[in-house]
């Protein structure tokens, strides 16, 4: 399958890539699997997946858990090396493109005092829910990456 099917499957088609890339063929191995296990855990299991109703957390320590995905990713890579050359071509980008806008600008808000302003906190939160479902996406493609149930929808957020 061609890297720009891949993306169109899990609605990632926003993405930039290069052209060589999109039409390189997109064979995920074990090492890959394995990469993409890891993060879809860290994904899963964070503010990045899951809802953030009005009154409920904190909406620094959200950002905080947000901007956590760029040590993790790395560390991930890292440790598996270029043998997991296709996750890195899905994690790398949705990092600089899906992440780090949202994290940059309200990296900068909270600095200017954002998140004492109500205003400014609704702002925040109705961003990372739209930065959710993207995440979500990426999520469920991680899942089918390491060929594993996807359990992105598991809890009712009702």
């Amino acid at each position: 399958m061609k890297l720009r099917k891949w993306l169109e499957n899990w609605d990632m088609t926003s993405l930039k890539v290069n052209l060589k890339f999109l039409e390189a063929e997109f064979e995920p191995k074990e090492p890959d699997r394995e990469a993409a296990w890891e993060m879809y855990i860290e994904l899963l299991t964070r503010i990045t997946t899951q809802p953030l109703p009005t009154g409920v957390g904190d909406e620094a320590t959200a950002l905080e858990s947000v901007h956590r995905l760029f040590p993790i990713t790395r560390e991930i890579l890292r440790r598996r090396g270029s043998d997991c050359f296709e996750f890195s071509k899905i994690g790398i980008v949705v990092l600089n493109q899906v992440i780090r806008p949202f994290t940059a600008k309200w990296h900068r808000e909270s600095l200017a005092g954002a998140f004492e302003d109500s205003e400014r906190c609704a702002e925040f939160r109705q961003e990372l829910a739209e930065l959710r479902m993207k995440l979500q996406n990426y999520t469920r493609m991680l899942a089918a990456m390491a060929e594993v149930e996807d359990l992105t929808m598991l809890e009712d957020s009702d």
